[in-house]
């Protein structure tokens, strides 16, 4: 089966790139299934029930978010009815929504997704997210009650990501890395049939600050005093996703590259080593 994964979506320009050009991918790369991360959707600070609706009507399978979630209040209210919107799953219990689950594919697979936000130098009051991994997998076990599973790992240390897909490598078709909003080029295969990346970028104007009109948080650094509100980039957005074959015998990742269109790349297998092909 082909999944696809686009980072974050910033701002309207972010979204409408999404909205536009998602169908044609679908189309064109034959994908089973789609997951969007959607947390700047709206201004580039959380994410409406309109917007999620639009993402979903778009082609979208489930949208994903991290530590941007509740900034649009309205999240709070449609969360709980939304299956297919998540919230990272290691939030506090009570917490509104859901943080995964089980999908219908395209191609009539079960895909279990699962949302998680890491705790380094952003929230150490949030439950572990590894306990919490071994919690779903164990609840959605790849290859019994799952014929693929993705955990989408919103966090800011790299090196708590990388553990993360070490972690569950083998058990995981795919960890795919997001919040920092700026594309990474560490994509493998890892030894136990994982594919991983640290931050599959974002949907959004690349002529910014991680989707921002520059000239706030530039002006920020220069003198230290804030000027005004960040406000999302409103020139041309670029997608940036990452594409992934995964084995419909195993559950894991296996060789199958997307062409490099729209910033989409996917994942390959070497003989003796694992990289990204481009």
């Amino acid at each position: 089966m082909r999944l696809l994964f686009l980072g974050d979506m910033v701002g309207k320009t972010g979204r409408t790139a999404v909205w536009e050009q998602l169908p044609g991918l679908i189309q064109d790369f034959r994908l089973d299934f789609v997951i969007v991360n959607g947390e700047n959707a709206a201004g580039g600070f959380g994410i409406t029930e309109e917007i999620f609706r639009g993402t979903l009507a778009a082609g979208a399978d489930v949208v994903t978010t991290g530590n941007h979630v509740w900034d649009q209040k309205e999240a709070l209210t449609f969360a709980p009815r939304e299956e297919r919107f998540l919230r990272p799953a290691n939030f506090p219990a009570g917490t509104p929504g859901r943080g995964s689950g089980l999908f219908l594919a395209r191609n009539g697979a079960r895909i279990m997704v699962a949302n998680l936000m890491g705790r380094v130098y952003m929230h150490p009051e949030l439950d572990d997210p590894f306990k919490v991994a071994e919690k779903e997998l164990a609840a959605c076990p790849l290859g019994t009650q799952a014929d693929a599973v993705v955990f989408d790992f919103h966090a800011e240390a790299t090196s708590e990501k990388m553990c993360f897909a070490h972690f569950v490598d083998g058990r995981v078709s795919f960890v795919v890395g997001t919040h920092t909003h700026q594309p990474t080029a560490d994509h493998q295969i890892l030894n136990g049939g994982t594919a991983y990346i640290s931050d599959s970028g974002m949907c959004g104007d690349y002529d910014s600050s991680l989707g921002m009109d520059k000239e706030e948080p530039l002006h920020r650094f220069l003198t230290k005093v804030p000027k005004g509100r960040f406000e999302a980039a409103a020139g041309p957005a670029t997608l940036c996703g990452v594409g992934v074959d995964i084995s419909d015998r195993t559950g894991l990742a296996e060789r199958g590259p997307l062409p490099n269109s729209a910033g989409v790349s996917g994942f390959s297998r070497l003989p003796r080593a694992r990289e990204f092909s481009r």
